[in-house]
């Protein structure tokens, strides 16, 4: 402990900081200990931070999946809109599934 802050923090008291008058072995050193630290504070912060951080990427991730079926729709709309143009105007295309008959009837 070479600093004087360092020794009143531990108690000592330096040659300094005693009146001129005062004879070292006759002097009462008073010893305050420090004021115990709450065990709460560090953990209540720990969780505040992890609730934040998981709402944020809930948060995050709906947005941008909401936005990425935004996109799709209006691509799809899109895209229903073009198709008749792109095959030639007024030609229409119908799919349609054929099912087996039975051969008994």
């Amino acid at each position: 402990m070479i600093r004087p802050d360092e020794q009143i923090r531990a108690g000592h008291i330096p040659a300094a900081y005693l009146p001129r008058d005062a004879d070292p072995r006759q002097v009462v050193i008073n010893v305050h200990t420090a004021p115990a630290r709450s065990l709460h504070a560090g953990a209540i912060g720990v969780v505040l931070s992890l609730t934040v951080g998981a709402v944020s990427v809930v948060w995050v991730s709906t947005v941008a999946v909401l936005q990425m079926a935004s996109v799709a729709v209006s691509t799809a709309a899109t895209l229903q809109a073009a198709i008749p143009t792109l095959v030639g105007g007024g030609v229409s295309l119908t799919l349609a599934v054929k099912l087996p008959t039975r051969k008994g009837k």
